[in-house]
């Protein structure tokens, strides 16, 4: 994984160098915000409207690293990502897992006694359902959680809130009513850090990788039981795998694959050499230090 770097004392909004700018979707105060500081506390940030946009900056080079979300413990995977990440011509150089703290948001004065309707992104509200439930708030869904903050802060009206960051008050200049409000205390969000050029990681004995790729079997019977019999026979562990169709097509289905290890280990090795003789496409989208978290 990339280093960390220390904390920049740059808003994120200045003009800045390319080479200490990390792309994210969404507004300045979201939680791919707060990712981004917490694994490049000294870059810059870059918001954009779009996932494309992200990913955009990073391959025309107005940023050095796309700060992806892929995987919410709650939620679920980030499906337009899944289906972005084969075709963006990046690579995954590294993961962070950002654990989510929703904050109740509203403008200097307002009291939870005042607070009748909250605004926030779908997952967002709907991760603190109990919560709403018993406060008797009304949800109202927005584009996104630091949108939400900003808008709020924009009404000046004490009857309404936000779900959002810590980070998005601060910068919208909102008061957190309450802390920690999500209905579950696993909330975390996986990210996917992406760059122009792989990581070029060195297996080191004892370290421990992630190698992320993407394939389509070919039309035979059992092809996806065969490609896969190599990992299982070398004692190779995928911790996550999932399909999705190709351009419309039903029979046209390619899969995702998170495999613990580096292509350079032995047992890694000989899986991947059954995987490609099964398959008609294998595409190696990067191997990566296994974050910290995993362990956790």
């Amino acid at each position: 994984m990339p280093p960390k770097k220390k904390e920049s004392k740059k808003s994120g909004t200045k003009k800045s160098s390319a080479d200490n700018l990390i792309a994210f979707q969404g507004m300045l105060g979201a939680y791919s915000h707060l990712a981004c500081r917490a694994q490049f506390p000294r870059m810059d940030v870059l918001p954009c409207a779009q996932f494309e946009d992200a990913f955009a900056a990073v391959q025309n080079g107005r940023a050095r690293y796309a700060m992806i979300p892929v995987d919410n413990s709650l939620a679920g995977r980030v499906a337009d990502n899944h289906r972005l990440l084969p075709h963006s011509g990046l690579h995954i150089v590294g993961e962070h897992f950002e654990r989510v703290n929703h904050h109740l948001l509203a403008i200097p004065g307002a009291t939870l006694k005042t607070v009748k309707t909250v605004f926030s992104h779908v997952h967002a509200l709907g991760q603190c359902r109990d919560y709403m439930r018993k406060k008797k708030l009304t949800p109202v869904v927005a584009a996104d959680t630091a949108g939400a903050a900003r808008d709020i802060a924009e009404l000046d009206d004490p009857t309404v809130a936000a779900i959002a960051s810590k980070l998005a008050g601060e910068i919208y200049g909102l008061k957190s009513l309450a802390a920690n409000i999500e209905d579950a205390d696993h909330n975390t969000t996986r990210f996917l850090i992406m760059a122009r050029t792989p990581a070029h990681v060195r297996p080191k004995p004892g370290a421990k990788y992630v190698t992320t790729l993407v394939f389509r079997v070919r039309n035979v019977p059992a092809a996806l039981y065969k490609a896969l019999a190599g990992f299982a026979t070398n004692g190779v562990n995928l911790t996550k795998l999932e399909s999705y169709m190709v351009g419309g097509h039903f029979a046209a289905t390619q899969f995702y694959a998170d495999v613990d290890g580096h292509p350079k280990d032995r047992t890694m090795r000989l899986a991947l050499e059954d995987l490609h003789f099964y398959s008609k496409e294998v595409k190696v989208l990067g191997t990566y230090p296994a974050h910290p978290f995993r362990e956790a």
